[in-house]
């Protein structure tokens, strides 16, 4: 690891010099004043900054008559020297800070090119430290002094800063015969016993006497340049000091001489400042005095009857630095602990409350100090551009980036990625090129993550052969084929999906993809594959039988037709979202066989199943890229009200008369006419499907296209669909009127008018301009346009917020939820605008015709008396709109899907609920409108935050949730660890501070739906990624620990809880300081692995090692590794106590009745769904057309051991207990008699063979699939 040599701005160096304490060095030779902090790794803080126990943070006070200080309006002077005296009143130790502007310095900082000093140690003027002895007898074990000296690293300053720090004067043995009343009170009663008449009257004088009575004597010599004599039967000398305080007095300067004590005589000639040995030495003990004066209890100082105060020397000391007003952030200006500021600010020699500007100014300065450094400088900067979430830094740092400099984690984890670890840095250009090779060789399908780790390597050693051999990427077919990520059984639509996918990774070159692609294709001989090399269209494509056994792990082509299906009953089961790549490698296999059995199976409609129809449920195929879809239908499907309601829609459908929808808000909007109808077209569809899902004599059905496309597309994507497809048709293009274009014969829309009739404007929020209100971990109301503009806008300061989503990479299953989605269900983006009266026809009504900016005359205004001559067209009239072919309409609704495929899972379950709103009529309007009806009974609950106010006073607020939201980035977790996640106190800020605000359930809904957030975003890679931490779900859950009440012994319990939290958060952070070194061990290790090191080094002797040095290590050790079993426990017990708090509240309880599961990662994957059957007592899972029973419940609930791709929950839904049976009713089927008949006659396909598959694919109907996607990363599968 390099060794930081950067410098220190201005105000970062008054910041470790207050925290400096010079009376305790290191032993480790660290000081906090010239060197930095460990390097750390990540942006998380430290909860708590490790110091000394006894450590001090000075309050530095001015001693006036040593400084020397410019104007305050004046620029800094060549030719003086600015000083700034001071003493610390808390350990009394003594500051001389001096600085001095080089003549020839163009423009002192600071200045509009630096902003701020930039101060680099220099060792070469700076003294170790040495002893310093009293005045008056040559006993040099008593002080010390350090002398460190920095210069400004901008040229055009170069100021040279001197700081002196001195030992208090005042030993420990000194002051207790100053303030210990044991060792004053005898010394009183001595003088008084010894002249009991002189000192009748007197009492034993308290320790604040004794400190003013000898603070008075050294002002009185500091005033007075005549030496003064003090008797030695002096009553006060007596009673105060004595004989006792005789070392005391002399090192000060007291001389005594018989009966008389002789005062120092100081120098009162020259004007300030005064740097005369006696002068300085009486101030220094003056102000030690005055400090320990001020200790005293108040009692004490009162009767003194004198008032005494200190001067604080900040302000000097920032001035005198040129860092008196720099630009700081706002909300930095309250009080912040200093334990707070992570490591990343002190590397750069920036503080916490920086600018960003600042902060570039000071990493800037870094790497031109220290360009050895510029890693781990970038990585700080990276640190606190994700800790700050700056645009701006984020900005710079992506430049910085691009420039071609890598951070040193970056550089870490490309040695480890390529097995090399610590001090590989050192290693010759060939053996890092070697292991490199090696390392590809033995794994081909990593060669790419390889490369990029060798580049990464190559650029920080800025060798040109390791960076050549990291641009040598695909020269082969097996390199071809890992660098897509395929395999060489897949065929040519598969190598096509890969390479779609592989170019959409941010550090994809599209070029090279393409090269793999035609190396692929060359190998093959594929003819469809070079057709898409030169066209972008696919040719047809045929797999080889041989590629086909291969598909199906097929060894022996000779085996029998049987064994063929046998295999591929194995292969689907394992993974059925690849249904279609299967059945094109078994009809590959049935064609080159000419085999009946297999061409009856592919070409067969029906299915069976095990099961008695009457008593399973069915399938639902997938369409192409719906898998998630189709576990949403299963779920609707198995909630009874929610059924009954779909198949008796017309008794609950809504009255679509414009009148009738002003009446009526969802989310705060007011609906329009096109969107209710759109939404009934929508219940419909989805009430065919619910009839057919009950009477179907097959295994699976197949939903309809148009349900698929309203379910999965809203009414604003289908209409900039729409809009899109119109201005961008083929058509004949008849010009325009007023901009817009005139396609074919239709009339062009007028231009749109305004909406905000359609928008509720009560000072709500929504998409269409109005800003939005702030994030939260509960699922608002989906059409809900935000919350009251009482409530001031706020951020969690400890929520990550969400990152720009990849412009490349669109798969928004696995992304986080949209603000929007996160904040309101399902609120329209953009509403539509209504539709305007039509053009009346020219038949009926003549309107004036515009010809470029020529209006020709109105026909029936004045000028329609005279004649006028309409000359013949130049052209004839365009062809007349055919109707559309029916394989183009489903051409043009399966492209639809596949957009409305795009959607993020919680936009496609808000559509559908926001349409079965839209669809039917309310119940009953709440107090501000809001429709009240059986979707929201159902669906939706009530939240109730409570904010602090700057007053202290708690705001609440009141909104709709749809679902809980849930996360699982920072680790595993029990089902209530996240949930507490939602409603757990957070600091959120309220007019640029941070106040608590937590949350609380006022209204549970009969169905909880939680949403378990996966998708993260890697701000280094610039991508997103799945996080696959562990849920530990429950079979019941109790949700008496969330809902609003005001139990006192509920909310303290709340409390206690958040308090052990945070308790645990310090411990946890703590155990991963002791527990992570960058030598990959524990810290008492390091410690013992280091004595045993020095241990060797004292009997080789080369070198000497400090005494003791070994035996304080080891003691080191055994107090770290003490301090880690002790926080083992703590953080056991604490634990327990925060899982046990609620244990007795369970009066709510929830069950768990649906699971919806994905297996993928962040780009690709699949989804099924587990949904339990209560009266059965019975999971099945619902895999697109395969509905199987559960045989253990474990797979549901334990973590999936798969290292690649595990299968975690995604969404989990509850229901309430006291409700489930009427609610969750999963079976109902009412197959007619001769329909199960017929079902029975399958005699060409065995059963066991026809099981749970569904008709063969239809050319032009389903493209093929990669784990669950089409061509592309396609989403919601």
């Amino acid at each position: 690891m390099v060794e930081l040599k950067g410098g220190k701005t201005a105000p970062r160096l008054l910041e470790d010099l207050d925290a400096y304490d010079p009376r305790r060095p290191s032993t480790a030779g660290y000081n906090l004043l010239v060197n930095f902090p460990r390097q750390h790794e990540n942006e998380e803080l430290p909860t708590t900054i490790p110091r000394h126990k006894n450590q001090c943070r000075h309050q530095w006070d001015v001693k006036q008559s040593e400084c020397h200080l410019p104007l305050i309006a004046e620029r800094p002077d060549p030719k003086a020297v600015s000083t700034v005296a001071a003493f610390c009143e808390h350990c009394r130790c003594h500051l001389k800070l001096s600085i001095e502007f080089p003549p020839g310095g163009a423009s002192p900082c600071p200045s509009h090119e630096s902003p701020l000093h930039h101060f680099i140690y220099r060792a070469e003027e700076s003294n170790p430290r040495t002893r310093v002895g009293y005045a008056a007898r040559n006993d040099y074990s008593v002080g010390w002094e350090d002398l460190v000296s920095f210069q400004c690293s901008t040229t055009e300053c170069s100021a040279k800063l001197q700081i002196h720090t001195r030992s208090p004067h005042l030993r420990p043995e000194w002051i207790d015969l100053l303030t210990n009343k044991d060792i004053i009170k005898p010394r009183a009663e001595k003088a008084m016993l010894d002249d009991p008449t002189r000192f009748e009257g007197h009492a034993v004088p308290l320790p604040s006497e004794v400190l003013s009575t000898l603070r008075t004597y050294i002002v009185n010599a500091l005033q007075n340049s005549n030496r003064r004599t003090i008797p030695a039967h002096n009553k006060r000398w007596l009673l105060c000091l004595g004989d006792t305080c005789t070392e005391l007095l002399e090192y000060i300067g007291f001389v005594r001489k018989d009966d008389e004590w002789l005062v120092p005589c100081a120098d009162t000639s020259a004007a300030a400042p005064v740097f005369h040995p006696i002068n300085v030495l009486l101030e220094d003990v003056e102000k030690e005095l005055l400090a320990l004066l001020l200790k005293r209890p108040d009692d004490e100082k009162r009767a003194l009857k004198v008032q005494y105060s200190l001067t604080s020397a900040s302000q000097l000391l920032a001035r005198t630095l040129g860092a008196e007003n720099y630009d700081q952030n706002p909300s930095s200006r309250t009080s912040i602990s200093h334990d707070e500021e992570h490591p990343f600010y002190p590397s750069l020699g920036a503080k916490l409350d920086f600018r960003d500007d600042l902060i570039k100014f000071a990493y800037e300065r870094q790497l031109i100090s220290d360009p050895e450094g510029t890693p781990y400088y970038l990585q700080a900067l990276q640190g606190i551009a994700t800790g700050r979430k700056s645009e701006d830094l984020q900005t710079f740092v992506a430049i910085e980036a691009s420039s071609g400099k890598v951070s040193a984690h970056d550089i870490r984890e490309a040695y480890n990625a390529l097995g090399l670890g610590l001090g590989s840095e050192y290693l010759d250009d060939d053996h890092i090129i070697g292991t490199f090779q090696s390392r590809a060789a033995d794994s081909p399908r990593q060669e790419s993550d390889l490369r990029r780790a060798l580049q990464i390597v190559g650029q920080h050693r800025g060798s040109p052969s390791i960076q050549s051999m990291a641009s040598k990427t695909v020269t082969n077919l097996e390199q071809a084929l890992s660098w897509l990520g395929a395999t060489d059984d897949m065929d040519d639509n598969f190598v096509v999906a890969m390479y779609n996918v592989k170019v959409e990774e941010p550090s994809a070159e599209e070029a090279t993809a393409r090269h793999a692609v035609s190396l692929i294709a060359q190998h093959r001989n594929s003819s469809a594959l070079k057709q898409w090399l030169e066209t972008g269209v696919l040719g047809e494509v045929d797999m080889d039988v041989g590629q086909a056994y291969n598909r199906l792990q097929i060894d022996d082509h000779t085996i029998e037709d049987s064994f063929v299906l046998t295999t591929f009953e194995l292969n689907y089961q394992e993974a059925p979202s690849q249904a279609d790549d299967l059945r094109s490698a078994l009809r590959a296999i049935a064609k080159d066989r000419k085999s009946a059995l297999l061409n009856n199976f592919l070409d067969s409609k029906v299915a069976t199943t095990n099961h008695p129809l009457a008593e399973w449920p069915v399938g639902l195929r997938n369409i192409g890229n719906t898998c998630y879809l189709n576990s949403l239908l299963q779920f609707y499907f198995t909630i009874k009200p929610f059924r009954e309601l779909v198949l008796d829609f017309d008794a609950y459908k809504r009255d679509a008369t414009r009148d009738n929808l002003r009446e009526s808000t969802i989310g705060s909007r007011v609906v329009s006419e096109q969107e209710v109808q759109r939404a009934q077209r929508f219940v419909q569809e989805l009430q065919k499907l619910f009839q057919g899902m009950i009477t179907s004599p097959t295994a699976f059905i197949q939903p309809e296209l148009e349900l698929a496309r309203l379910t999965l597309l809203s009414q604003p994507a289908e209409a900039d669909l729409r809009r899109s497809s119109t201005t961008g048709g083929d058509g004949v293009n008849l010009g325009e009127i007023n901009g817009r274009p005139i396609i074919g014969p239709l009339a062009a829309l007028p231009m749109s008018e305004t909406t905000e009739n359609n928008i509720k404007t009560d000072g709500r929020a929504a998409e269409n301009g109005i800003e939005s209100s702030e994030p939260t971990l509960l699922g608002n109301d989906p059409a809900e346009d935000t919350a009251d503009q009482e409530m001031p806008d706020l951020v969690p300061a400890n929520f990550p917020q969400q990152p720009q989503k990849d412009p490349v990479l669109d798969d928004k299953e696995n992304l986080p939820p949209s603000e929007a989605s996160t904040e309101h269900r399902d609120t329209i983006e953009d509403p539509v605008d209504p539709l305007a009266e039509a053009l009346p026809l020219q038949s009926t009504e003549q309107r004036p015709i515009t010809n470029g900016n020529h209006k020709l005359p109105d026909l029936q205004g004045p000028t329609a008396t005279k004649d006028v001559v309409i000359q013949p067209p130049s052209r004839p009239p365009p062809y007349p709109p055919r109707p559309q072919p029916e394989e183009n309409k489903d051409q043009i609704i399966r492209q639809e899907i596949q957009m409305g495929a795009q959607q993020d899972v919680t936009e496609v379950i808000s559509n559908v609920l926001y349409q079965l709103e839209c669809a039917i009529e309310a119940t009953s309007f709440d107090p501000s409108g809001e429709q009240i009806d059986q979707i929201k009974d159902m669906f939706f609950g009530k939240s109730r935050s409570y904010t602090q106010n700057l007053r202290g006073d708690f705001e609440t607020k009141e909104q709709f949730f749809s679902y809980l939201f849930v996360d699982v980035a920072s680790g595993p977790k029990t089902i209530y660890e996240a949930l507490d996640g939602a409603f757990d106190v957070q600091q959120v800020q309220v007019d640029g501070t941070y106040q608590p605000q937590y949350s609380t359930v006022s209204q549970l809904p009969p169905i909880l739906n939680i949403l378990v957030q996966r998708a993260q975003y890697d701000q280094t890679k610039s991508s997103a990624f799945k996080s696959v931490n562990h849920l530990d779900l429950e079979e019941t859950i109790y949700m008496d620990r969330y809902i609003d009440s005001d139990d006192k012994d509920l909310l303290q319990r709340r409390t206690q809880s958040w308090d052990w939290k945070r308790q645990l958060r310090q411990l946890e952070a703590r155990r991963e300081d002791l527990m992570q070194t960058d030598l990959k061990m524990d810290v008492p290790e390091l410690l013992n692995t280091t004595a045993g090191s020095l241990d060797e080094i004292s009997k080789e002797g080369d070198i000497g090692v400090t005494a003791g040095l070994e035996e304080a290590i080891k003691e080191a050790a055994t107090e770290a590794k003490e301090e880690l079993e002790s926080i083992k426990t703590l953080v056991k017990d604490l634990t327990a106590n925060v899982r046990s708090q609620f244990v007795d509240r369970r009066k709510l309880p929830y069950r768990l009745q649906s699971a919806f599961i994905h297996r993928g990662t962040a780009s690709s994957g699949h989804y099924w769904i587990y949904i339990r059957d209560f009266k059965r007592d019975l999971w099945r899972e619902y895999n697109d057309e395969t509905v199987s029973a559960v045989t253990s419940a474990s797979q549901i609930y334990d973590e999936d051991k798969n290292p690649g791709r595990p299968a975690t929950p995604y969404f989990l839904v509850y229901v309430r207990d006291d409700v489930k049976d009427g609610f969750v009713d999963p079976v109902c089927r009412d197959v007619p008699a001769q329909s199960e008949a017929q079902n029975a006659m399958m005699n060409d396909v065995p059963d066991h063979f026809a099981e749970s598959y569904s008709a063969p694919v239809q050319d032009g109907q389903a493209s093929p699939m990669v784990n669950g996607t089409i061509g592309a990363p396609i989403f919601l599968t």
